[in-house]
């Protein structure tokens, strides 16, 4: 009987994907309780004020874009293509509009907040016979969630075109260390 109570240590890759379970969740249940989903009167502004290790963020701390005046755009609006491409294309269209199965996530994301986003693209949402299904355990999105939003925060302010953009900025080593981390890697 006192094998029962002996400590149990999941594996660090298990370990960190229950921790972002666990994170997702607790974003959600925010949301939910907070009212569900709340639309900002007005946009916020998206240019970068500042950045941290390649990420750029807005005047409130919001992650954002920065496409330079040549066409590079940073490494997070990069990836974020690649990774929207992978995963949400299929139902939101090529390029964010929308389609018959999905709204236009570059519409959202000129109102929508981070939070919000997170909350949705973690725990999913109905409306009508629409259905946003949970992607929040789903590595592939969980780990790049500031990439998507990035991504999409750039279509929906016409500062990338459809196609995939043609210059991008390096990835850090912070990056890679975040990714290999939150991908179960060493």
């Amino acid at each position: 009987m006192e094998l029962l109570h002996a400590p149990v240590r999941l594996p660090p890759h298990l370990e960190g994907k229950l921790l972002r379970k666990i994170w997702f969740v607790g974003a959600a249940m925010i949301s939910v309780i907070s009212g569900g989903i709340a639309f900002a009167a007005g946009a916020v502004d998206p240019t970068p004020v500042k950045s941290e290790n390649g990420k750029y963020l807005d005047k409130e701390g919001n992650p954002t874009f920065k496409v330079a005046p040549d066409g590079t755009v940073d490494w997070y609006t990069y990836s974020g293509y690649r990774r929207y491409h992978s995963e949400c294309h299929v139902c939101h269209g090529p390029d964010g509009m929308g389609s018959t199965y999905a709204p236009a996530v570059t519409d959202s994301l000129k109102t929508m907040s981070y939070g919000d986003f997170v909350g949705v693209v973690a725990s999913g949402r109905k409306s009508g016979n629409s259905v946003m299904p949970a992607l929040g355990d789903n590595p592939n999105v969980a780990c790049y969630m500031d990439d998507l939003y990035i991504y999409l925060r750039a279509r929906a302010h016409d500062a990338v075109g459809r196609v995939r953009p043609a210059k991008k900025e390096d990835k850090t080593e912070a990056y890679t260390k975040e990714e290999n981390s939150c991908m179960g890697r060493k």
